[in-house]
């Protein structure tokens, strides 16, 4: 594994307790940051604190990522903040948009869309007055190609992106850069909204015939967090296996 610094910084990492957040989690703690985890379980939430914290320092916190207030009381008892990854995340389950209920799929673009907004909005002016951040935002494929039987989470999904590119765009000049990753499907708990055709489809369309491993985007989530990543913003990074080359 190679060695990233993030010694001295703190991270948020949304959706921490499980899946890919556990995995980024993990590696920000390798490469030498505080972590907290903003997660909405609270039984994952102290299991997780309890097994990464043998790797540094990290601290849990029980957010419902979609109520601004939850949000802000969280910003303010974090303390300094210098890396924010909204990485919090829902499917939905799968239909045709015809077929989805309105309240399923306001409540995915809800968590997807809104939730990263609500801890952007809170976290920013921290690291404004701290004169440094990444925010790095777990987007996916389906936000730029459209999966069909997934129209809510790829309709969030693509919004996650627009929110990631003018909110780079407003902090360009304030050492704070803002990157989305665009990843396909990885093995989590996630799989388990989904109906096994889905999952089928997804692995049909990537070149490499695998599945995403967590440690893989964790990696290039904790290069966009470092002070390495200094000229990309605004940017949507492809980790795809092939699928998606632009």
């Amino acid at each position: 594994m190679n060695q990233i610094d993030l010694k001295g910084r703190t991270a948020v990492v949304t959706g921490g307790a499980q899946g890919l957040g556990y995995a980024i989690s993990e590696r920000m703690l390798r490469s030498g940051a505080e972590v907290l985890l903003w997660d909405i379980d609270a039984g994952k939430l102290d299991a997780a604190c309890a097994s990464l914290s043998a790797l540094g320092p990290v601290r849990g916190a029980l957010v419902e990522l979609t109520d601004d207030a939850a949000v802000a009381a969280a910003t303010a008892q974090a303390g300094r903040i210098d890396i924010l990854v909204n990485n919090a995340g829902i499917t939905g389950g799968n239909g045709t948009t015809w077929e989805l209920d309105p309240a399923v799929w306001r409540r995915v673009v809800e968590v997807n869309l809104i939730g990263p907004y609500l801890t952007s909005r809170h976290v920013v002016p921290r690291m404004l007055a701290g004169g440094y951040g990444r925010i790095v935002n777990i987007a996916s494929v389906a936000g730029k190609e459209g999966n069909p039987n997934a129209s809510h989470y790829s309709a969030s999904k693509a919004a996650l992106i627009a929110l990631t590119k003018s909110l780079a765009k407003e902090l360009a000049t304030k050492n704070i850069l803002v990157n989305a990753v665009a990843p396909a499907a990885a093995k989590t708990a996630m799989f388990d909204q989904m109906a096994q055709s889905h999952i089928d489809y997804m692995l049909s369309k990537i070149p490499m015939g695998r599945f995403l491993e967590p440690a893989e985007i964790a990696a290039m989530v904790a290069w966009l967090s470092s002070e390495d990543c200094s000229f990309s913003t605004g940017a949507v990074f492809d980790i795809t296996g092939g699928r998606s080359t632009y």
